[in-house]
């Protein structure tokens, strides 16, 4: 048998053995009058238990809706929390408790790192950059990534670059369907959204700027790479027996042999540019200096990382902005969409802020921070459809969340922000609708929302640094866009698939027809700046 035909043959023995035992276990627990629960604070609310194998049956059934099979089961608990033990994994505690992730956020910090567990599953692609790292080597790397978010890097490097792509590729093309059929040409936005993501976080990481980023192969293949890369990631973290990826991963073959091909395109690219960078500074220093360079590979070199330590945090940086505002953003105008009478409130305002609009692609940058409406319809998309559905800690030591639930030494605890979203509990009656409202009204309260009720960017110690920038960034697409077209989606009625890989995306894209913007006023005219055509590398 040829290692390819292993590839297949492992996982789905693997697979007919447990099927057996859990049969088995199934039959023995019914005849005693079985089941019994998983631990969570409401028996009636938790997965059904057998034993042995615990909840991996009905894990396993619900393999591909856990978003809403964790969502009911929170809903009915009420702690909001529930506890899951399964043949295969360790045990995890999965909460949507604000008093429980404010615990393992912030107050006892210390005992929540992410864990081997966690890394093991992306150290393959992340290595031991800053997303992927714990203790010392986390609080060393904050700190110096942190200067990538002051407000002159964000006004500087990652304006020049948000005009740039936004010039070059996102509002070309847009015209170019606007202009070529009447709404007859289809557009993808999501697929546009994450090429100019990706392509803004790479200039502002490899120090592009306002040019080309030097590298040895075209940013789409390098996106491509990523994409692959991270998805093969996810399904080792939702696999529901970690042992089949890992002796796949020994074997070399099937998805983890694709993983291994990919992870070796992303980084010898990006060693290959680091060296170069590196080595440049060290024989131009003086006249690196007096150019101004300050981007995050340039700094890290100075600093006298190594050349591995640089890739990783750059392999990092990119993962963890190149998808969550496209993203979020995706939802965005799906949303706008539906929602005709919010979009008409946001358009009236980024009008009275941005004014005749200014240099950057038409969009006033400090304008755009004083959009509150606006701000506060991106705040509850991002409620609606988090761009990272859940995100886990492994515990140092045993302990007592909030609530009464036990956590032991090891276990894995999930807080949940696609599942907060949906809480009654937190939002009220309305919870599932759409009423960036609710973000106003907590303004004008002046106390705001709670990150660990609304914890998309985490909160405590390791609250998301590129916060700020991500709003920027998303600000500024979503006011370019609107301003000058209207999109009209060519799928039927009803909620797309939300799909929570690493970074969550809509299944099948967002397809649209493009017309543009009409306006009482006259059409903002697409001619107040000068673009190209779309750009294609």
């Amino acid at each position: 048998m040829d290692l390819e035909s292993c590839s297949y043959v492992l996982p789905l023995l693997t697979c007919c053995l447990f099927l057996l035992y859990s049969i088995t276990c199934y039959a023995l627990a019914a005849a005693a009058g079985g089941g019994g629960s998983c631990g969570g604070s409401d028996d009636h609310a938790a997965p059904r238990s057998y034993p042995l194998v615990g909840c991996l049956l009905d894990f396993y059934r619900n393999r591909r809706r856990l978003l809403a099979w964790y969502t009911g089961l929170l809903a009915a608990s009420p702690s909001q929390t529930i506890v899951v033990d399964r043949l295969g994994a360790r045990r995890t505690v999965v909460t949507a408790n604000p008093a429980n992730v404010e615990h393992v956020l912030r107050a006892n910090f210390g005992n929540y790192p992410k864990g081997k567990a966690f890394t093991d599953v992306l150290g393959d692609l992340l290595g031991g950059g800053i997303f992927n790292a714990d203790g010392e080597r986390w609080f060393a790397q904050r700190k110096l990534v942190s200067h990538e978010f002051s407000a002159r890097v964000m006004r500087e490097a990652v304006g020049v670059a948000l005009e740039r792509e936004a010039r070059a590729r996102l509002l070309p093309a847009l015209d170019a369907a606007a202009e070529g059929g009447g709404g007859v040409v289809v557009v993808d936005v999501q697929e546009l959204l994450r090429q100019f993501a990706f392509n803004v976080i790479c200039r502002v990481a490899l120090g592009g700027g306002g040019g080309e980023v030097a590298l040895a192969l075209p940013l789409s293949r390098l996106a491509a790479a990523f994409d692959a890369a991270a998805a093969i990631s996810a399904r080792r973290g939702a696999a529901p027996v970690a042992a089949a990826w890992k002796v796949k991963r020994a074997l070399g073959v099937g998805s983890e042999r694709r993983l291994r091909e990919e992870v070796k395109v992303i980084r010898d690219a990006i060693m290959e540019f680091v060296r170069d960078s590196s080595s440049r500074r060290r024989r131009e220093q003086l006249l690196a200096a007096a150019r101004g360079r300050d981007d995050l590979v340039s700094r890290m070199a100075a600093s006298g990382y190594p050349d591995e330590a640089i890739c990783d945090m750059v392999v990092s940086f990119i993962m963890a902005g190149r998808d969550t505002t496209s993203s979020a953003l995706t939802w965005f105008f799906w949303l706008m969409t539906r929602h005709r009478n919010v979009e008409r409130e946001v358009l009236d305002e980024v009008d009275a802020c941005m004014g005749d609009g200014g240099g950057l692609a038409g969009v006033d940058l400090e304008g755009s921070r004083r959009a509150r409406v606006l701000h506060a319809a991106l705040c509850e998309t991002m409620r609606l459809s988090p761009p990272v559905a859940w995100d886990s800690k492994h515990a140092a030591e045993d302990d007592v969340l909030p609530d009464g639930t036990r956590v032991g030494r090891g276990d894995r605890v999930t807080y949940f922000p696609y599942g907060m979203g949906r809480m009654e509990a937190i939002w009220g009656a309305d919870a599932g609708e759409f009423r960036p409202g609710r973000w106003l009204a907590a303004a004008a309260a002046g106390g705001g929302v709670s990150p660990f009720k609304y914890p998309v960017f985490q909160g405590g110690p390791r609250t998301c640094l590129g916060k700020d920038m991500a709003f920027v960034q998303m600000k500024f697409v979503a006011s370019a866009v609107l301003r000058r077209f209207e999109l009209r989606p060519v799928a039927p009625e009803g909620s797309p698939e939300f799909v929570p890989l690493l970074t969550a995306h809509m299944a099948g894209g967002l397809k649209v027809t493009v017309r543009r913007r009409q306006r009482q006023n006259g059409t903002f005219s697409i001619d107040k700046i000068v673009m190209q055509k779309p750009v294609v590398d």
